[in-house]
């Protein structure tokens, strides 16, 4: 591998490096306290809403740049919704689960409809939800108790979106963690070669047999080190089954179908791809719906977490879904961007969250550190795209 090979290798896979590189600064900081098992469960847990709403945040961008401002006001009044469905009225926990994501659905579909046939821009319309949701959140919090917040929530609905798959004691190494581990390693190496075979088959570009077995490798191995981790926390969370299964789930509706693909043309040129047949307003509509539907699976997440529905759940969230895809990569002009990307941007935001609390960093302190990752990502993605031209 040549010089040339070396340096595009390295500049595609900055925000990885720099991912490990902040990892083992936080891992001398904090004397090794950010590698025990119970920080691996808490990036996970702490974060889930990250990768969920950064999944839907990305097709948003992938559309011309456009975002969703409400989406972090909507897991409030979700929140309150929740909390008034299972504790006030003693709703059956599917019936709660179906009521809020039939909420998400009629507001995605609202909202989609003002975006994509309409014509109001994005974040004028998502800006009204930003401003009215939670107050109107808190309202019904307000309305319904007298501390303003609604708790617990039942234990099966609090198992389902935050608890352990066949649980275990911490310090006993769970087995089915592990194994689940392995089965997880293996398929990446598989799909890996998998893909690079199909690609030469067609007579594409392909990685080397090397590349190939450096990228498979590394995959499994960041794998099992943290299904180890986990094993010796009690076992898989199910926040984890959650977020994965969105990662590929949306993974491969960008890379492998014709939707997936027209978000993409959307974003590169929107006149252009209407003019090509791709129904524009239809790419719009879903860019919103699905928004909304997966800022109500953040919701299941975070309030399981918290176990209580609160005026202040959700606050800043959109500017953490904004600011994974930023950094992972995602283009700010819209139609650039992975899920993959996405995924190794939340979890830097989170791996400095995690730090910074674990070495009690003031509150403020934390918020300009982000702010200069964010900027830095953006420097980075500019001066990127004027090299290449």
């Amino acid at each position: 591998m040549n010089n040339k090979a070396i340096l595009a290798a390295l500049k595609k896979n900055a925000m990885l490096i720099v991912l490990v590189l902040v990892y083992l600064f936080f891992l001398i900081l904090t004397k090794g306290s950010i590698f025990s098992p119970s920080s691996f469960a808490e990036l996970i847990n702490q974060n889930a809403y990250v990768y969920i709403l950064g999944a839907g945040m990305l097709m948003c961008m992938l559309t011309g740049g456009n975002i969703d401002l409400s989406c972090g006001a909507f897991v409030c009044l979700l929140g309150a919704f929740g909390g008034v469905f299972m504790i006030v009225q003693g709703l059956g926990t599917g019936v709660s689960i179906a009521l809020m994501l039939l909420i998400g659905v009629v507001y995605g579909c609202v909202l989609g409809y003002l975006i994509a046939y309409v014509h109001i821009p994005p974040w004028i319309a998502t800006l009204a939800g930003y401003l009215a949701f939670r107050g109107l959140g808190t309202s019904i919090l307000s309305a319904n108790s007298k501390t303003g917040s609604l708790a617990p929530f039942p234990v099966d609905f609090q198992n389902i979106f935050y608890g352990r798959v066949f649980p275990t004691e911490k310090g006993v190494f769970n087995w089915p963690c592990f194994l689940f581990g392995v089965a997880a390693a293996a398929l990446v190496v598989l799909v890996i070669f998998t893909t690079r075979k199909n690609r030469l088959s067609k007579g594409y570009e392909a990685d080397t047999v090397k590349a190939a077995a450096v990228k498979s490798g590394l995959g499994a191995a960041v794998i099992l080190l943290v299904m180890s981790r986990l094993a010796l926390d009690g076992g898989i969370p199910t926040t984890l089954l959650w977020v994965a299964g969105i990662v590929l789930i949306y993974s491969f509706i960008t890379s492998k179908t014709t939707v997936g693909r027209h978000f993409y043309v959307v974003g590169g040129n929107m006149e252009a791809a209407r003019l090509s047949g791709v129904n524009t307003r239809r790419i719009m509509f879903l860019a919103y719906l699905n928004m909304a539907i997966l800022t109500a699976i953040a919701t299941f997440t975070v309030i399981a977490r918290s176990q209580s529905a609160y005026a202040d759940v959700g606050k800043n969230f959109e500017m953490d879904a904004i600011s994974a895809c930023v950094v992972g990569g995602v283009s700010a002009s819209g139609g650039a961007g992975t899920v993959l990307g996405m995924v190794v941007g939340a979890t830097l935001i989170g791996v400095i969250n995690l730090g910074m609390s674990l070495i009690s960093l003031d509150a403020n302190y934390q918020r300009v550190v982000k702010g200069f990752v964010l900027l830095a990502a953006v420097v980075f993605d500019i001066l990127s795209k004027k090299r290449q031209k």
